[in-house]
């Protein structure tokens, strides 16, 4: 009953967004000179590769996603070998609204790969290349999370692509950042969490609040109580199985805080927000302000 109400009041919805629309920017100031011209092109070509590159198995015909990588040069070992930080963003329109709803926001610290100017980079999800691995796992990272707004656990195929490039990266001499970590954030950890039942709740709960986002402008106090429902799921997950150590949970709220804070603001019962600091305290003072 759900899928076909949500059938009838988002018919645009059904050819989904399964390209992307990337803009990547780069910044090489930490580098010398010479660095920076071998880098010249480099922008480009990720831009390029992200855009064309078709990351599904079927040709999509609705919306791209609207995605960015911020890439921040932080070493360089000889004419070849890079290191990185990057800031993966991503976003998706909101239904009868000129609003976006952000995705993710990641900050992922350790990317190291090798690179000539001018290079080819062609796709290939079956071996291990540091630099078109990268892109492909946070190209499936990116589309899975928008799957699983328009399907209840919609994202899994996505989720287990790139999990499956993590296994690929064990014997790569390029492997920081693609192993275990402790971490707040690691690939390793936020793969392990979208494929691990313990959080099935959030993910389930995760469909049924952005059904909550696109109905907002329709009928807002139903949106609300969806949005209120996932605090709830939290809450609950946190007393039965422990949250605090979650890369998935800890990127959900660096992404999402400040939409709860938007769209609840005037909730009745304004006792969400003390909810909202229990379970993600690295935003309380944020969620204090809203209660003011």
């Amino acid at each position: 009953m759900r899928y076909l109400i949500f059938m009838l009041l988002f018919p645009f919805t059904l050819t989904f967004s399964q390209e992307l629309h990337c803009t990547v920017t780069v910044n090489y100031e930490g580098l010398a000179v010479i660095s920076r011209e071998r880098l010249a092109d480099f922008a480009g070509i990720i831009e390029s590769y992200m855009n064309t590159t078709q990351f599904t198995s079927e040709k999509w015909d609705g919306e791209k996603i609207d995605c960015s990588l911020s890439i921040f040069f932080t070493s360089v070992a000889n004419e070849t070998d890079y290191s990185a930080q990057v800031v993966i963003v991503s976003t998706r329109p909101v239904y009868k609204s000129t609003r976006q709803s952000p995705m993710l926001t990641i900050n992922d610290a350790n990317w190291s790969f090798r690179y000539l100017p001018n290079q080819a980079l062609y796709a290939n999800q079956a071996t291990f290349d540091p630099l078109t691995s990268y892109l492909d796992f946070y190209a499936n990272i990116i589309i899975g999370f928008d799957w699983e707004t328009w399907a209840e656990l919609g994202g899994s195929l996505y989720f287990s692509k790139a999990s499956d490039i993590i296994n690929l990266s064990i014997s790569s001499p390029f492997k920081k950042g693609w192993e275990q970590s402790s971490a707040s954030y690691s690939r390793w950890g936020l793969c392990n969490d979208l494929l691990n039942d313990k959080y099935r709740p959030f993910r389930e709960a995760f469909y049924e609040y952005h059904y909550g986002v696109d109905e907002f402008q329709i009928r807002k106090k139903d949106a609300q109580d969806k949005l209120v429902h996932m605090i709830n799921v939290l809450e609950e997950m946190q007393k039965k199985v422990g949250i605090a150590n979650s890369v998935l949970i800890k990127q959900f709220f660096d992404t999402k805080y400040g939409e709860f804070i938007e769209l609840l603001r005037d909730y009745p019962d304004l006792s969400v927000f003390g909810k909202l600091k229990k379970i993600d305290p690295g935003h309380a003072s944020k969620y204090d302000e809203a209660m003011k």
